[in-house]
């Protein structure tokens, strides 16, 4: 059995019936909206934002979920998916895991407005049913993701950001969804405002971890979703590459800004800045501070009593940690 599948074995019949909820949650009077949403439901990912909030939820309850459980998982799917559409948008993407994006197939004007759409429909969802407590745990994820994504961009000019700069960035471009997905699972079934807390900083350990380990890609060989060397091509500054600037020569460090501005379609000094970074240890520098989030994480676990979706959320953590993709 797959890590992912085991992963959600404890919530197999909440995950059946959150799709046709979430699908229901979509649906519009208008025949286009409709086939394109219909077209955004069967391209669906790994669904590790709906596992965080149903693990999350039956492990601080002891194993029952209720319908606002469902709707949260519901709104932060129906936003996220807004969120990816846009940035399709915005990245002039065709593709979006493996398949045609919505702006390749229908456009830019129909692609913005069907982020638009479900926008709309996640707040509506949270306001009709008065979950103003899951709407603003929402909300306050979508007003970081954006100044991270702002941040990002405004840094990335200057290719010289520092290592907190850097986790600023991840924790609100990155950290911030899957601490609302943890957040959300908990206020659901929990008055608990300290037991909100501590799943909601569970989420943003992992998310930290998850967007090293997307960092560690770029490094590799292996046969992943992304091109080795794309960080690079794309400007971004990754934490193996900051920590080495961070800690070479004033000359190398020249050498390796000019390598990444304007160099960085050149697949000889690509491959040669991957070299530099290995073997001035920034990949295992990233490393370390990947398994350091990890274990912070793990740590926060211990705390809860033994469940058989506390073991789903550790192997949650640690297929963060060692997925290939």
């Amino acid at each position: 059995m797959k890590i992912t599948e085991q992963i959600k074995q404890p919530i197999l019949s909440e995950m059946e019936l959150f799709e046709t909820k979430f699908y229901d949650s979509m649906t519009s009077k208008v025949a286009l909206l409709n086939r394109i949403t219909y077209f955004i439901v069967n391209r669906k990912g790994k669904q590790m934002r709906p596992m965080f909030v149903f693990l999350t939820a039956k492990m601080i309850s002891g194993g029952t979920v209720n319908e606002r459980t469902y709707r949260g998982a519901s709104v932060i799917e129906l936003i996220h998916t807004a969120t990816l559409v846009h940035d399709d948008v915005v990245d002039d993407s065709n593709r979006r895991r493996g398949f045609f994006s919505i702006n390749a197939l229908w456009k830019n004007k129909i692609a913005v407005l069907v982020g638009d759409y479900l926008l709309s429909k996640g707040l509506l969802l949270s306001i009709d049913n008065g979950d103003f407590d899951l709407l603003k745990i929402i909300s306050v994820a979508v007003r970081e993701m954006s100044e991270g994504e702002l941040l990002q961009i405004e840094k990335a000019r200057r290719l010289d950001i520092t290592e907190d700069v850097y986790y600023d960035i991840i924790r609100q471009k990155t950290a911030t969804l899957i601490a609302a997905c943890c957040a959300l699972g908990a206020k659901s079934v929990s008055e608990d405002a300290e037991q909100v807390e501590k799943m909601r900083k569970f989420g943003e350990l992992i998310g930290m971890a998850f967007q090293i380990k997307d960092d560690l890609f770029d490094y590799t060989d292996e046969a992943i979703g992304k091109p080795t060397g794309i960080d690079i091509k794309e400007q971004k500054m990754t934490l193996p590459l900051i920590h080495v600037l961070n800690h070479c020569t004033s000359q190398e460090k020249k050498w390796l800004i000019n390598s990444v501005k304007n160099h960085n379609k050149d697949r000889k000094r690509v491959k040669e800045v991957i070299a530099f970074v290995k073997s001035n240890n920034g990949l295992l520098y990233a490393e370390e501070k990947m398994v350091e989030f990890q274990e912070e994480a793990l740590h926060l676990l211990d705390t809860f009593p033994p469940s058989e979706y506390k073991d789903a959320l550790t192997l949650m953590v640690n297929y963060v940690i060692e997925r290939k993709k």
